[in-house]
């Protein structure tokens, strides 16, 4: 197991590890919209959601991959009618075959997010 960390996606805010390695896979936390530079909550669903896929694909290049290269995500979405909206900003950053997903409405995110991801993906 390798441990993944970048400045280039905010650290964690918590006991964990921005991502890790294991047999060839990357697994990264949960990534809410946190733009690193400021280190803050980016404002609305749309910025938020863009930072995270941002956010995700720094990760990625830290350890050795990139969005092409994800096989599952799993999405948290604080309010189920923002999926359309949510969805359009996915298709952006993750072109055909699109990974196995999963989306979910949830109650409440870290820092009353909108939105967060988390995905595992192959070593380039």
């Amino acid at each position: 197991m390798k441990t993944v960390a970048t400045k280039n996606a905010p650290a964690a805010i918590g006991p964990y590890s921005q991502a890790q390695i294991v047999n060839g896979l990357v697994y990264t936390s949960g990534q809410i919209g946190i733009d690193p530079a400021a280190g803050a909550l980016v404002e609305g669903l749309e910025a938020q959601a863009n930072q995270v896929f941002k956010n995700l694909s720094e990760l990625l290049k830290a350890a050795g991959s990139d969005m092409s290269k994800v096989i599952k995500t799993t999405v948290f979405i604080k309010d189920m009618n923002d999926f359309g909206k949510v969805n359009e900003i996915y298709a952006k950053y993750f072109t055909e075959p699109f990974p196995a997903r999963s989306c979910v409405e949830v109650a409440r995110l870290p820092k009353d997010a909108l939105v967060e991801c988390e995905v595992i993906a192959e070593l380039l």
